[in-house]
């Protein structure tokens, strides 16, 4: 069931350490099928050397489990909630990365000072609020991902625009059209914080970059009359 799906999610997890984004089984990807309605994602605690597309879950987005004789990630309930409220996602990715969980930490967004930034992400990339003992205790992953949701809608921010987010305490979830794009914005999200955090080393008061540069960065890549790279 869902080969193809399967091996492009496998290869996808494959990805963050590769890219230095986890360590240990610091980290988890899904994609979706949306015709079925149907979710591919790790299995909680296996290492990733011992990972295959077969030892992958799958599930529907009410949480059962369809194929697969593992635990899913333990994150599981945050990609459901995600995959539910946002109809663009196809993939998404959480790690533990350090930069990006340094500012998650911190409880702040992580701020637009620069083009690099501006390329992948229309503004700052956010940090949600933290979870109270109430929601914490009632379902903390499902709660995560509602407080991701509330977050992006109270801002009115697009999560097209913005494939991004921090939680206060936790760490970064980045996303995509597929799984493989999930883990490239997860990447750029790291080097991104890295750049924010040197940046305000060197100036702890510097300015954002001004609206008129990132909307000319990011609107000619993503923009209807975007021109980077090849046709």
């Amino acid at each position: 069931m869902l080969e193809a799906l399967k091996q492009a999610v496998w290869a996808a997890n494959m990805e963050l350490p590769r890219r230095s984004l986890v360590v240990y089984t610091w980290g988890n990807v899904s994609g979706i099928d949306r015709e079925k309605g149907l979710v591919v994602i790790k299995p909680s605690g296996v290492e990733y050397e011992e990972l295959t597309p077969q030892k992958l879950v799958v599930l529907d987005l009410d949480g059962h489990i369809v194929e697969g004789e593992l635990n899913p990630s333990s994150d599981t309930k945050t990609h459901l909630e995600l995959y539910k409220a946002f109809p663009a996602l196809g993939g998404i990715v959480h790690t533990h990365s350090p930069y990006a969980a340094a500012w998650a930490q911190a409880g702040e967004d992580i701020p637009c000072y620069g083009t690099t930034h501006a390329d992948y992400f229309y503004g700052p990339v956010p940090c949600t609020r933290g979870l109270t003992r109430e929601e914490l205790d009632e379902d903390y992953e499902k709660n995560t991902g509602r407080v991701i949701v509330e977050t992006f809608r109270a801002r009115g921010i697009d999560p097209v625009h913005v494939p991004a987010v921090i939680c206060r305490g936790h760490g970064p979830f980045a996303w995509g059209k597929t799984a493989a794009e999930a883990v490239y914005h997860a990447a750029v999200l790291e080097e991104v914080a890295k750049m924010a955090l040197l940046t305000r080393q060197v100036k702890r008061d510097a300015e954002p970059a001004p609206a008129h540069l990132v909307e000319k960065h990011f609107s000619r890549k993503h923009g209807p009359n975007a021109y980077y790279g090849q046709k």
